[in-house]
């Protein structure tokens, strides 16, 4: 691979999570907007931005063409119906975690999803797991059980955040869409609904979408261009870089979340919050390092050294 494009592949990527991580803050000078407003503007103006960046990429065409495939075919349009349903269920969750005070349960989930969608391959994909995964899926499990067993429930929040992401991931893999035309198409389907709830199912005296003023208005329709910006880098930099190396960056967000819930939010981090994300960085270095090609010495090697300890 190209140096110079390995090293633009990095820049994108990495650039891609560090918008992603420090999503929090912006969600949180939204927080006085309800969850459910801010969800359907966000629909509703990245699938507006999107429509101008197809147009921008001369992709126009080939996005309708592919609609117009999708409506042909019932089946093919299934996997589009559910990853648009996924998506929207996941960008709620983390909206919603934001502004009720669960920024670190909700860099949990993000951490966690990688295992999850080992677990997803598993059940649908029929994929086999390697030991190192095995142990990185019993670790991040115990420290689900830790979790569970502090505060008498379940990290709710991050299972739903991990299990909507991967499940997404599994409906992606079932259409064969660019990054651009399948985040238009999966907006298109849902920006309906979102106009529907914005008429005509709304409680003004709930948010301040309608009554912020411009400022806020601004804000909501930002919400769109900065869903799509992290997309748009991922897709042009994670083609230029071997998975591994985008196994790895991918913990840049979570991480930076962590921070801001910690830091920044002062968020409680306790013995018990301690203990559950050690164990589940303990499962993502044994997932990073089952990611790696570990190559075995050569046959000719072993015979040199044989020959020279003779």
């Amino acid at each position: 691979m190209n140096h110079t494009a390995q090293t633009k592949g990095i820049i994108y990527t990495a650039c891609s999570y560090l918008l992603w991580g420090l999503l929090p803050l912006y969600w949180k000078v939204l927080d006085q907007t309800a969850a459910l407003d801010i969800l359907a503007h966000r629909i509703i103006w990245s699938f507006v931005f999107m429509c101008g960046v197809l147009l921008a990429m001369r992709q126009w065409k080939n996005g309708v063409k592919a609609f117009q495939s999708l409506l042909a075919n019932r089946k093919a349009l299934v996997p589009l119906v559910c990853s648009s349903v996924l998506i929207s269920i996941n960008w709620y969750v983390y909206i919603w975690a934001v502004g009720h005070g669960y920024i670190l349960e909700a860099s949990l989930g993000y951490y966690i999803n990688p295992l999850v969608s080992i677990v997803l391959g598993i059940i649908f994909l029929k994929e086999k797991l390697s030991r190192l995964q095995t142990a990185a899926v019993l670790l991040a499990a115990a420290g689900v059980l830790i979790s569970a067993f502090q505060y008498g429930s379940v990290p709710y929040i991050a299972l739903m955040l991990a299990f909507s992401f991967g499940l997404y991931g599994l409906a992606k893999k079932r259409m064969s869409l660019s990054s651009a035309i399948g985040l238009t198409l999966e907006t298109l389907m849902i920006a309906p609904v979102a106009v529907v709830y914005l008429l005509f199912f709304r409680h003004p005296e709930h948010s301040q979408a309608a009554s912020g003023g411009i400022g806020t208005m601004i804000l909501l329709f930002l919400a769109g261009v900065l869903t799509a910006i992290p997309l748009l880098l991922f897709a042009e930099g994670a083609k230029k870089l071997p998975l591994y190396q985008v196994g790895i960056l991918q913990y840049i967000a979570p991480t930076i979340t962590l921070c801001l819930g910690v830091f920044v939010y002062h968020e409680p981090f306790g013995s018990a919050k301690a203990l559950t994300f050690s164990c589940i960085w303990a499962a993502l270095v044994l997932f990073t390092l089952s990611q790696f090609k570990w190559k075995k010495p050569s046959k000719v090697l072993v015979k040199r050294k044989n020959s020279y300890h003779s």
